[in-house]
């Protein structure tokens, strides 16, 4: 059962999808990538979340039960969709699903203050949706991006520099920035 870790949901459970084609972000995992985020950003309050490949919606959902002003959820799985769907009704989130493609992205309805991806591993997914995102609008210049990818991937985005990378269990953890736009 997967659960809100921290804020004003804390403990409430969340839906997931049944199967084994969505990888939920382990509890262990989230509660180190929030303790990163918060320690470089102070806090969560008010900002705006885009959590690419959402799967049941969990990074999105704790980053809103911790303060994030409002939150967008990207994702293409059916099964995970409606479970994210029923999670953001049953906790009344500020948050919207959109069925796109992460590595595929429209033009941004606006910019992103907090980045979130926990993509398949091992696909180069992460560098694909990231690629897609900056170049589509979807980051804003001052972002904090958080990708969770398998132990040993590696992860290099054009336009984005490495902050830190802490590894849990199989997973690593990163944090990027955008790089500087030169005139």
């Amino acid at each position: 059962m997967i659960r809100i870790i921290a804020g004003r949901w804390r403990s409430r459970p969340l839906e997931s999808p049944p199967g084994l084609a969505t990888r939920p972000t382990a509890s262990r995992a989230r509660e180190t990538l929030f303790s990163m985020l918060v320690s470089r950003l102070g806090s969560l309050e008010g900002l705006a979340v885009l959590d690419l490949f959402a799967g049941a919606g969990a990074l999105a959902l704790e980053a809103l039960s911790r303060g994030a002003a409002e939150a967008v959820l990207v994702e293409t799985a059916p099964a995970a969709a409606r479970a994210a769907e029923a999670n953001i009704r049953r906790l009344g989130a500020e948050a919207r699903l959109l069925r796109l493609d992460a590595t595929r992205l429209p033009a941004a309805p606006r910019a992103f203050d907090l980045v979130l991806l926990d993509p398949p591993y091992g696909q180069g997914l992460a560098g694909a949706a990231l690629a897609s995102a900056l170049a589509r609008g979807w980051v804003a210049p001052h972002a904090l991006v958080a990708c969770e990818t398998a132990r040993h991937e590696a992860l290099a985005v054009p336009g984005l520099a490495p902050l830190a990378a802490r590894p849990v269990g199989k997973a690593m953890l990163h944090l990027l920035q955008p790089l500087p736009v030169t005139p």
